[in-house]
């Protein structure tokens, strides 16, 4: 039985997820397999979000001083329909297509809200808990809340990024409207604080 817009609120429950002491305690798996620990970025500016075409553009711009993460998810009108062993083929012939090959680390594909949120958006969230540029938006039309419990913290679409600065501090979440290469001036900013 669907709710009605006005039983929503009851679906609305704070968090009760215990995040990572810090951004360096947390891991995820790439696409290959292997495990990382988010130890080894200590000191670089990390920026996380769903696959988009821009983030080949900042990496190659920063290739040492700046790490992205892409973490793809199904989550959003089930725009990552696929197993994560097709999603590189995917992203080359399909989204964002053109022979587009990533050049930053991709991992498995993960929820980034409801019961199963993976660690990293759980402290992600926890840390940056609204987009700074659309602090009250959240997604308008029920049937595309696939997740539960629902948060007012939750990620609301594809293209939420996340900006940590170089001591592991969450620094900046970003709404999906926000373009992810207008973040460089942030990153820029980052930069100038790391220990070269």
């Amino acid at each position: 039985m669907t709710k009605k817009p006005e039983d929503r609120a009851e679906l609305f429950t704070p968090r009760n997820s215990n995040p990572a002491g810090t951004f360096y305690d947390l891991r995820a798996t790439t696409l290959e397999g292997d495990s990382v620990d988010f130890n080894v970025f200590r000191g670089r500016v990390v920026l996380i979000e769903n696959v988009a075409s821009e983030l080949n553009q900042l990496q190659s711009k920063y290739p040492h001083r700046l790490v992205v993460l892409g973490f793809p998810c199904n989550q959003f009108g089930y725009q990552e329909n696929c197993t994560n062993g097709e999603i590189l083929n995917s992203l080359q012939h399909v989204r964002p297509g053109g022979g587009f090959k990533p050049i930053f680390t991709i991992f498995e594909k993960c929820d980034v809200n409801g019961t199963n949120t993976h660690p990293v958006f759980a402290y992600l969230k926890d840390k940056l808990p609204y987009p700074d540029d659309d602090p009250n938006s959240l997604i308008q039309d029920p049937k595309f809340l696939v997740w539960s419990p629902i948060s007012r913290t939750d990620i609301s679409w594809n293209f939420e990024k996340f900006l940590i600065g170089p001591e592991g501090e969450p620094f900046k979440r970003y709404s999906k409207k926000f373009p992810t290469i207008d973040i460089e001036p942030d990153i820029q900013r980052l930069l100038r604080l790391t220990k070269t």
